[in-house]
């Protein structure tokens, strides 16, 4: 038996670029402070050289991460996540070297939870997360209104599930 199962069209906020650029330029330049004072803590109390050469070495593996994170990986991120919901299965695809299709059955879904930072909050997104027995997924950086409607489309279809299954079961 094979299902005829249509590719995920809808995609993510174009903002979750903007996002995600301004969330990992926090974070990385966190990290680089932290190394900074620990250089200039090893200039101050003549700590190993050995200690301040791993810093540096640190510090520039930090800046290529940092150029990979900020300006490659969220418009990647952003081209290639899609996802679908209808009232059997909720579809999320996202990767391109590394793809990955996961399809969530409705009859398994036991929560939906809206989430927002503030830097999300700034742009009006939220993340979607579909909770089951096992795990949970997360469809991320979705506009309001459609963050809004599609938790309750799919936990209006996760209940009908469950009730159409109680009341055949009785």
């Amino acid at each position: 038996m094979y299902l005829h199962i249509t590719e995920p069209t809808e995609t993510i906020s174009n903002n979750a670029t903007k996002v995600w650029r301004i969330s990992n330029t926090i974070g990385h330049t966190t990290a680089l402070l932290i190394i900074g004072i620990f250089i200039f803590c090893t200039n101050q109390f003549d700590w190993y050289d050995w200690v301040e050469i791993v810093l540096y070495i640190l510090g520039v593996l930090l800046i290529l991460s940092a150029i990979f994170s900020i300006f490659i990986e969220p418009v990647y991120l952003q081209r290639t996540w899609r996802y679908q919901v209808d009232r059997e299965f909720v579809q999320l695809k996202f990767g391109k070297w590394q793809q990955q299709h996961v399809l969530i059955p409705m009859e398994k879904v036991e929560y939906v939870r809206t989430e927002q930072g503030p830097i999300m909050r700034r742009y009006d997104l939220y993340d979607l997360e579909i909770g089951t027995t096992t795990s949970n997924h997360k469809i991320p950086a979705i506009s309001s209104d459609i963050a809004k409607s599609l938790k309750t489309e799919i936990a209006t279809f996760a209940k009908i599930r469950d009730a159409e299954e109680g009341e055949m079961g009785a």
